[in-house]
């Protein structure tokens, strides 16, 4: 497989445990910069344990522990150095459902923001049209940025959330199934967004939905019982995969 484009994101041997569970085994990827890279695979075969790994949620889980390698920029984001609050305003996320904060839509953007420095009005307004410009929402809402951000519809509340990660300004994207819960022209509409984002950021998807990794991703990873059985180019990965575990899934076979 060609890498002509830096390494983002490497991890190698790396690991994770759960308890006495161990949930990864083993895995080796180099994610590449300004890419769009989908984990696909049935649930619970550690494609999201493994995309929260990334920006360190699992921490949040008693009993995780990790072993082997994970690094970002070519520092080891387990590092005893690395300081956690830190890695997470550079690493974005994205959940399966969006949760607006229970503020307008204008604070929804700031919120992140005010919470470590202090910023002008002017600053604030800038920053809060450019995320909205980003997440392709600030057509439909600037004539209410003061209006509660749970009126807006679910598509709506999906790309204020990709908003509000994108306004700390952030390298890496995760995306935890941002789709699963929108209809189909949300689901367009956040696609033609990560299209557009990936000039800018790396971004990790993680989807249930093969057509959607197919159609957005640059590289694709298949993750079977916490093991990355293959990753490689989507397009070889859908057309001509070389494992045989990779191949009954994308043809249905199972999953």
């Amino acid at each position: 497989m060609a890498k002509e484009h830096p390494v983002k994101v490497r991890t190698s041997d790396f690991s994770v445990y759960y308890g006495q569970k161990q949930a990864l085994f083993n895995i080796g990827i180099d994610i590449f910069d300004r890419k769009v890279t989908a984990f696909i695979g049935p649930s619970g075969c550690g494609k999201s344990t493994f995309l929260r790994s990334i920006n360190r949620m699992n921490d949040l889980i008693d009993g995780t522990r990790c072993s082997g390698k994970l690094e970002v920029d070519g520092i080891d984001v387990y590092g005893k150095e690395v300081d956690v609050v830190t890695l997470r305003r550079s690493i974005g996320m994205v959940f399966q459902k969006s949760i607006p904060f229970p503020k307008s839509i204008y604070e929804n953007i700031t919120y992140g923001l005010t919470l470590t420095e202090k910023r002008s009005k002017d600053e604030l307004d800038h920053i809060v049209e450019t995320s909205l410009k980003r997440a392709a929402l600030w057509e439909e809402v600037k004539d209410r940025l003061t209006h509660s951000a749970q009126g807006l519809s679910g598509g709506q509340q999906q790309r204020l959330c990709i908003a509000r990660a994108v306004a700390v300004n952030p390298e890496i994207l995760l995306m935890d199934e941002p789709c699963s819960a929108l209809d189909p022209i949300s689901t367009g509409k956040v696609e033609e967004l990560i299209t557009e984002l990936k000039d800018t950021y790396t971004i990790v998807l993680v989807t249930h939905n093969m057509q959607q990794a197919a159609r957005v991703s640059d590289y694709t990873g298949f993750f079977l019982m916490g093991k990355l059985i293959e990753f490689d180019r989507t397009r070889s990965i859908f057309t001509a995969p070389s494992k045989k575990e990779t191949e009954d899934y994308i043809t249905g076979r199972f999953g």
